[in-house]
């Protein structure tokens, strides 16, 4: 009987904590994985900055950007902490100023409006994104806050774009085919853990060389500037 009660003892203090610690020793192997991938899905949000266009135009309201999407990771060295990235993504842009867009017989022009009628001009366009990265951080297999810089580029294609004109009597909208199809652009991406800082400098102008503004080309350029969230 004392026998019986003594190992009862033994094993409710030495018995469950070793097999405890046997437990959490295999969950941990389990939670490491020597062939993780970071980083592969994202969603972002900027401020769209205007630059190199004709002096008359201003920016106006807050010219935003909305972005989405998977870029697969693609390691290539042991410890996996430098690679590249490929990806597909959707992202939305809105550009406000005081250069208004208006449509006649198939044409489009371009003036400068200062009305006190006048409450907004807005581009808008929708766009497949094809982002390229490559890829330097501080991950280990079993650390998930780390350091990282991603340097890039991105190829856009303009599915809609969009010009509107808002005023206190009312509104007008049409399809604007003077926005670049194609649009692309330098990226970078840096930060740690979950707050980072990306920057875009687009290459190629926002409207195509045709569109004019009192005789000037156009030639709006776009920096992008804003923060994106990384997601496994």
């Amino acid at each position: 009987m004392i026998r019986t009660v003594l190992y009862t003892i033994f094993t409710l203090f030495f018995g469950i904590p070793i097999a405890l610690f046997g437990q959490e020793e295999v969950d941990s192997l389990k939670v490491i994985d020597n062939r993780y991938l970071e980083d592969q899905f994202y969603i972002g949000v900027g401020y769209n900055i205007l630059f190199d266009g004709p002096d008359a135009v201003d920016q106006r309201n807050l010219s935003y950007n909305l972005q989405a999407g998977f870029i697969k990771d693609i390691p290539l060295n042991r410890q996996r902490n430098f690679g590249i990235g490929l990806g597909l993504g959707y992202g939305i842009n809105s550009y406000y100023s005081n250069m208004v867009a208006s449509q006649a017989a198939n044409e489009i022009s371009y003036d400068i409006i200062d009305d006190v009628d006048f409450n907004r001009s807005k581009l808008a366009t929708h766009t497949i994104e094809v982002p390229f990265e490559i890829r330097l951080r501080t991950s280990t297999p079993s650390e998930y806050r780390f350091w990282r810089i991603y340097a890039g580029a991105k190829v856009g294609y303009v599915f809609s774009g969009r010009s509107k004109l808002v005023t206190n009597s009312g509104n007008d909208s049409f399809s604007n085919d003077d926005i670049q199809k194609f649009q692309y652009g330098l990226m970078l991406s840096f930060g740690f853990n979950t707050w980072n800082i990306r920057a875009y400098y687009g290459l190629n102008p926002l409207l195509k060389d045709e569109a004019s503004l009192a005789g000037e080309s156009i030639d709006l350029k776009v920096l992008r500037i804003g923060l994106v969230f990384y997601i496994l």
